[in-house]
């Protein structure tokens, strides 16, 4: 497949022709591509990390979910956004990446009612940490990469359980798929206690799992 950038609408529409050029059709759009940031707000010097989490997490899916969706509706396929559980609750040392999250299932959510009736459903996943490279290749208060990963990977979930946890969603064109245990219970906790949440986030960070 063809390299392409995904924050810019062009070469996203030249990625999806490339893909339905070579298979004689699409399926599937799997939104995954990301970028991560953290530190806390107070102490950034370069907001334009802001911006550029945006064009990542939230505009790429937004272009190519643009050009795909004519050969999606063609095929009665399906849309996959690879949220986070970030995109469903703050994050502290995370603003701008929740930020983007919280845009990604608004973006799907709305177009998932816009599409009903049309054979293509939209499914959001929203892991819990996963051991990448996100961690180490996050921004930090200067806008760098911090080199190193905060996380304590040998507790988070792995690439291998979290794909295997999002291809069974995806067959079973589930609506939303979240990842961990603590949040399916902080979804409905957080009607009613949402201080508990923020602890719970709060904790989660500063111990790196």
């Amino acid at each position: 497949m063809v390299p392409t950038d995904v924050t810019r609408p062009e070469e996203c529409a030249r990625l999806v022709e490339a893909a339905v050029a070579r298979f004689g059709g699409l399926d599937v759009l799997v939104n995954n591509a990301g970028a991560g940031m953290i530190a806390r707000f107070e102490d950034i010097t370069d907001l334009s990390v802001f911006e550029q989490l945006m064009r990542v997490n939230y505009l790429s899916c937004v272009y190519l979910t643009h050009h795909a969706l004519p050969h999606l509706k063609k095929s009665g396929g399906q849309l996959v956004a690879v949220a986070s559980l970030a995109g469903l609750t703050g994050v502290p040392t995370r603003t701008g990446y929740a930020a983007s999250k919280h845009a990604v299932f608004g973006f799907y959510d709305s177009l998932r009612i816009e599409l009903a009736g049309t054979g293509v459903d939209v499914t959001v996943l929203a892991p819990d940490f996963v051991v990448s490279e996100i961690h180490e290749r996050a921004a930090g208060p200067d806008g760098r990469p911090l080199g190193k990963s905060p996380m304590q990977e040998t507790k988070i979930m792995t690439t291998e359980r979290c794909a295997a946890l999002m291809v069974p969603a995806m067959e079973r064109r589930r609506r939303l798929l979240v990842m961990s245990l603590r949040g399916r219970v902080g979804r409905f906790v957080r009607l009613v206690a949402p201080g508990l949440i923020d602890g719970v986030a709060r904790r989660a960070v500063d111990r790196g799992r």
